[in-house]
């Protein structure tokens, strides 16, 4: 602002304004007081621990397949002809004794049969009797044309009889011979004969036999395709009988989890043409075949049969075969079940020799690492070497080392050196020293299904439900999947 262009009266109106301003700006400035410093606060970060144990744990290796009779009888008509009769109970389903006839054919024609091979080896014993008889008569005669007509060559001789006397006594001799010489053939033919018509009645013996078909064992009928009165051809497939004293089921188990059984036994020297016998001393299995019913786990008692031959490249699973036996004793209903052919149950291989290991929550490793809490509380980030990864664990080989304290939780974003509040997860760390896999869960007692009450079966499967869940390791986070088993050892998480 130009003050010259201003009267001097009004400039003195316009200078107390500004000089006030000035005056209040100065004690404003001098009011104000100074900044403080501030001292800047690291962030840290809460998170769940456990402290890494080591505990003896069992190699298992799991894998599922149908239940199948270990032997299939199947019933074949071995004779034509018509069925006269048909068990009541043989239908599809039932089960049926060891002994028991099943179905008759009509026998008429293998009655006859027999009855004329019978009467044919009785008439060659006749014609053999006969035979040897008149043998033995020709023989004598034989003999006495013999001395006659040497009594008659020496007469010849003395010139007291003639040549031709000689001569006819020497014929009569030759017929007798002759004679002898034929039947001494028949009766050398009669054993041939004779077996030949053994033949006929064994052979007609057992075509009668087979006219009525018994039950070979204790089985359970299936494929049932007869009915009465219908005539069946020889060869014709009547029905199938299904053992009930032992099952098989065919398990396709993932080949990294069979790895876990041979795990700490190197060198070992293996004969390919007794595998299956070797397998099983080697690693020394045990077993277990499990069915999921719902609201438990009934579970029998299984032994190492066989490898099948079945090898799946794509999912890397090899076939084992296991049996159980008398899977029909013991049968408590709406608890256990008799274990049938279909059915899909759960295989649990578990070698009897047990290993110590270093063991962490199976979440705790993510992509070959593990975070831990230092002893200053700072964040660390460990790569770890997964020997295998079993249920909810990871079994550790090395990377870290006992009592180290294992992050849990799911940081993001990581900073390794980022600090740490650390809490430590009471729960999950005591069940990981408390896992025995060494302990075979009994679903049920050894009982019978008349003693045990209807409201003690309520409490046996609640029992069951809490064992259940305490062999299990419950995280905020979820499990790792199943294809993880498949990696290689190192990144087997």
């Amino acid at each position: 602002m130009n003050l010259d262009r201003f009267p001097y009266s009004r400039k003195l109106l316009i200078l107390p304004p500004i000089v006030f301003g000035i005056l209040v700006l100065i004690l404003f400035i001098a009011g104000k007081e100074p900044p403080t410093r501030t001292e800047l606060v690291e962030p840290t970060r809460t998170v769940r621990i456990v402290e890494a144990p080591v505990i003896n744990l069992v190699p298992m290796a799991e894998g599922y397949g149908p239940i199948q009779p270990a032997r299939v009888w199947t019933a074949v008509g071995q004779v034509a002809g018509t069925v006269t009769y048909i068990h009541p109970k043989l239908r599809d389903g039932e089960i049926l004794t060891e002994g028991t006839e099943l179905v008759h054919i009509d026998p008429q024609d293998y009655e006859i049969a027999l009855a004329q091979a019978t009467a044919e080896l009785l008439e060659l014993d006749g014609q053999e009797k006969n035979a040897r008889a008149s043998l033995k008569i020709e023989k004598r005669n034989l003999k006495l044309a013999k001395d006659e007509l040497a009594r008659i060559r020496k007469l010849v001789k003395k010139g007291t009889a003639s040549q031709s006397s000689a001569d006819e006594t020497e014929r009569q001799m030759l017929s007798y011979s002759a004679s002898v010489q034929n039947l001494e053939n028949t009766l050398s033919l009669v054993p041939a004969q004779r077996r030949l018509l053994e033949a006929r009645k064994s052979l007609a013996e057992r075509d009668l036999e087979h006219t009525i078909i018994k039950a070979p064992y204790d089985m359970r009928v299936a494929n049932l395709s007869i009915e009465a009165d219908q005539y069946v051809p020889t060869g014709k497939s009547l029905f199938e009988g299904d053992s009930i004293d032992r099952v098989e089921v065919l398990a396709q188990v993932a080949m990294s989890s069979l790895r876990r059984l041979f795990i700490g036994r190197p060198n070992l020297k293996i004969d390919f043409n007794n595998l299956d016998r070797e397998f099983a001393d080697m690693i020394s299995i045990d077993p277990v075949v499990q069915l999921d019913l719902g609201n438990h786990v009934a579970e029998w008692v299984a032994e190492f049969v066989r490898f099948s031959d079945i090898v799946d490249p794509e999912t890397r699973t090899m076939g084992v075969v296991v049996a159980v036996n008398d899977p029909f004793d013991k049968v408590i209903p709406g608890y256990k079940p008799p274990l049938s052919k279909g059915m899909f149950v759960k295989v649990v291989l578990s070698s009897k020799r047990s290993m110590t290991r270093l063991v962490v929550p199976r979440t705790a490793v993510r992509a070959g690492t593990v975070f831990i809490a230092d002893e200053s509380n700072r964040l660390r980030r460990r790569t770890v070497n997964v020997l295998f990864s079993q249920d909810d664990i990871s079994v550790i080989d090395e990377g870290i080392a006992e009592g180290e304290r294992v992050v849990v939780t799911d940081i993001v974003p990581a900073v390794d050196g980022m600090l740490l509040e650390t809490q430590l997860d009471e729960a999950l760390n005591q069940r990981l020293r408390v896992i025995d896999q060494l302990k075979e869960i009994n679903p049920l007692p050894e009982k019978q299904a008349d003693e045990i009450p209807e409201n003690e079966a309520g409490s046996l499967e609640q029992q069951e439900d809490t064992r259940v869940e305490d062999t299990q390791i419950e995280t905020e986070e979820p499990a790792e999947p199943a294809e993880d088993d498949t990696q290689p050892a190192g990144d087997d998480s």
